[in-house]
């Protein structure tokens, strides 16, 4: 599969595709959801039976299209939330749904986010490391002191 950075953003469209739709077809279907197609974002789609998927996206100057065709199985859909158009998916996520994984028993890890965490500068507040906003010196241990 492809690597991506993480300023991509996937979009797996949670309605049925016809899939005789090529590039125009699907980028008329971007767009009607109000999405721009020329982002080099992904987007998804899935056939009424779930056996075929195609992704869109573009990539300097022309569209590309993958197509894969299950011969035995379905893609499994991730939960469903509001009854949307699309579903926001991750490289990860994108990966496991077009390996055939479902989505809906897989449990991820929670993530640290700077700023949300307990992080350093609160461990040494804790320490006594930090007054009064002030940085001081770590205390030394027992070592070489009298």
């Amino acid at each position: 599969m492809l690597t991506l950075p993480p300023s991509v953003r996937i979009y797996l469209g949670t309605e049925a595709t016809d899939m005789r739709k090529g590039h125009d077809g699907l980028a008329a279907l971007v767009t009607a959801r109000s999405q721009d197609v020329y982002s080099g974002h992904l987007f998804v789609f899935l056939s009424r039976r779930r056996d075929r998927a195609k992704v869109l996206w573009f990539d300097r100057g022309g569209f590309v299209l993958w197509y894969k065709r299950l011969e035995r199985g379905r893609f499994r859909m991730p939960a469903l939330r509001d009854r949307a158009d699309t579903v926001s998916l991750d490289a990860a996520e994108l990966a496991m749904l077009l390996d055939g994984i479902d989505l809906s028993g897989v449990r991820r890890p929670r993530t640290w986010i700077p700023g949300q965490a307990r992080g350093t500068k609160d461990r040494r507040e804790r320490a006594g490391m930090i007054q009064d906003g002030h940085e001081r010196a770590a205390p030394q241990s027992g070592r070489g002191t009298r």
